[in-house]
């Protein structure tokens, strides 16, 4: 009678070390079977031929700004200068202007000539380049997401916002300013297309 309790006690501490065992083996068990689970959905979903979602391509991507404080004169100028270049070229020539190395044309206004080649007068706007240079990089960001491989700037206009005023009844500058930006292949085909 004493030798079967004692063998039947060995007995229940084996088994108890064993089920101890497996409790510890078992959450690492577990996180291996969600592996090889995740593992093998993978590579099902590449055989199935199964992609990540694509974005369709888009023909234009747009960038706004809205009631900046910047001179809206100076912007108009800014503009013209931006027109026709890739977004990283237009950062490029904002940057120029920040850092006074190249001037911005304005020959219709009444500022004193700036050394260059066929500059009449110009200035250094500095606060309305840093306005717009954010612009032209959210466009070119735009671009990238639309999926346009050879970006051109087709539209940039700035219009005069609703000014608040300030103290002792001075008009704020405020402007509105608009960017449009296309693939460049596409343009000169509908240009070729047009001419015949």
């Amino acid at each position: 009678m004493v030798e079967e309790t004692k063998t039947e006690k060995i007995k229940e501490t084996k088994v108890e070390e064993k089920m101890e065992e497996e409790t510890k083996k078992a959450p690492m068990e577990i996180a291996k079977e969600t592996e090889e689970t995740k593992t093998e959905e993978k590579k099902e979903s590449k055989k199935s031929g199964k992609k990540a979602k694509e974005v369709p391509k888009k023909e234009l991507a747009i960038a706004n700004g809205y009631s900046l404080k910047i001179s809206p004169k100076q912007s108009v100028h800014i503009c013209k200068i931006i027109r026709g270049k890739s977004p990283e070229a237009a950062v490029e020539r904002l940057q120029a202007v920040i850092d006074e190395r190249r001037p911005v044309p304005m020959a219709a206004l009444e500022v004193g000539h700036k050394k260059g080649k066929g500059l009449a007068g110009g200035r250094f706007p500095k606060n309305a380049c840093k306005g717009i240079m954010e612009i032209v990089k959210q466009a070119g960001a735009n671009a990238v997401v639309a999926g346009i491989e050879n970006p051109v700037i087709t539209i940039a206009k700035s219009d005069r916002a609703s000014a608040p005023f300030r103290r002792a009844g001075r008009k704020a500058k405020r402007t509105h300013m608009h960017i449009e930006v296309r693939d460049k292949s596409k343009l000169l085909k509908k240009k070729k297309e047009n001419r015949r």
